[in-house]
């Protein structure tokens, strides 16, 4: 199996509401309608990463062909993702992702206090830069994170880097249920949530 190592290395191709809403040429707010208003879009091939959906490229491409009313994919769009992500790889099945984690899950495996030690640490150089920015958000790969772990930790000042090995497991097993795991309610659900 020639290659099947470097296959494994390349990220998944992705895309976040954003992303999902320029393939088809609709502002961001139709995906959520698109979920919520007549259900012609779901999670299942979703990963939630930081309390937001992020779906497989291999599925929002051949959404459109899937609806009662076809929609049709913006083709630039697609290219413009694909060059953007390379080298990456087609996965047509969430459980074949990668540990995948944003600010969320990262805050929780590390137990820092807050998300601006973490962006303070990128900013600087001290932690290693996003995989992806996807809808505006960044997200790592979880391995090569764990990879600089020792440089993080002996470049350390304040912050020990310390890794909670249950949060760990639970990313590597796909069975975190932390912070960041759920779709986080925004407008009238979130008030509802808070009530």
């Amino acid at each position: 199996m020639a290659g099947e190592g470097k296959q494994t290395k390349r990220k998944p191709y992705l895309v976040g509401r954003i992303e999902f809403a320029a393939l088809y040429d609709v502002r961001p707010l139709q995906v959520s309608q698109w979920i919520s208003r007549d259900g012609t879009l779901d999670y299942r091939y979703a990963k939630v990463i930081s309390g937001s959906p992020y779906w497989l490229l291999q599925f929002a491409r051949s959404f459109g062909e899937t609806t009662p009313r076809p929609k049709q994919l913006n083709e630039r769009e697609l290219d413009r993702l694909v060059e953007e992500q390379a080298p990456g790889r087609w996965v047509g099945e969430v459980s074949e992702l990668p540990p995948l984690v944003g600010q969320a899950e990262l805050v929780s495996l590390f137990g820092l206090p807050s998300n601006a030690l973490l962006r303070k640490a990128v900013s600087t150089g001290r932690f290693r830069p996003a995989d992806y920015t996807l809808s505006g958000s960044p997200i790592w790969l979880l391995e090569p994170v764990m990879e600089d772990l020792a440089a993080l930790q002996a470049g350390a000042r304040t912050v020990p880097w310390a890794v909670d090995e249950r949060v760990l497991a639970a990313l590597r097993d796909g069975t975190y249920e932390g912070p960041g795991a759920r779709i986080a309610p925004r407008g009238k659900a979130a008030n509802k949530a808070t009530n």
